[in-house]
């Protein structure tokens, strides 16, 4: 009986060490934006105001995580409401037919303690492409309010705006590189 009740406990140790654990944004310690050159002599930043995230994993080290992505696309913020409002319409990121910017992760490969490449599909201005990542980990901790664990992580890359077709504007007036890059604490539920 002791054996039973031994290999019981094992069983159950072990489906809940490699149970898939959710993660989410912690929205007051994260930011979603971007660069991009104008007139191939400045860089313009910007970011989006409204967003949700989540990771889920089976392992500790993120190794297996799975991260999923979603921006309200009319949340686009240059600091400049001219420049933004121009961006929001049909000659650029066009909110109204397309009001959302997903990324969903289709891979992870560790590179090492703390960094991994991140494969995913980004969808904008309805078309879908793989692209590749840079993510690290940032560092673990608890939440001092819920004891929970969290984890930070930055990530950044870059993609080619006419891939996805934002955007009219020539290369010379406005880069077809755009630097992505998010930050962002994640709460384990």
């Amino acid at each position: 009986m002791k054996k039973i009740n031994l290999l019981l406990a094992v069983l159950l140790t072990s489906s809940t060490l490699f149970a898939q654990t959710k993660w989410n944004v912690d929205k007051a310690h994260a930011k979603v934006g971007f660069t991009v050159t104008h007139m191939m002599i400045s860089d313009v930043d910007g970011n989006f105001k409204s967003f949700d995230a989540s990771i889920t994993a089976s392992k500790a080290d993120f190794s297996d995580a799975v991260f999923d992505l979603s921006i309200d696309a009319a949340s686009i913020s240059t600091d400049n409401d001219m420049r933004d409002g121009d961006l929001k319409g049909e000659h650029y990121f066009d909110v109204a037919k397309y009001p959302k910017i997903t990324f969903k992760s289709t891979s992870i490969s560790k590179v090492d303690d703390k960094t991994f490449k991140l494969t995913g599909n980004l969808t904008m201005h309805g078309v879908t492409k793989s692209i590749v990542l840079d993510l690290t980990l940032k560092g673990m901790g608890k939440n001092m309010r819920t004891q929970k664990p969290v984890a930070g992580f930055k990530v950044s890359g870059t993609i080619d705006r006419t891939d996805f077709g934002v955007g009219t504007a020539p290369a010379a007036m406005v880069s077809t590189k755009i630097e992505l890059r998010a930050n962002g604490e994640f709460g384990q539920e």
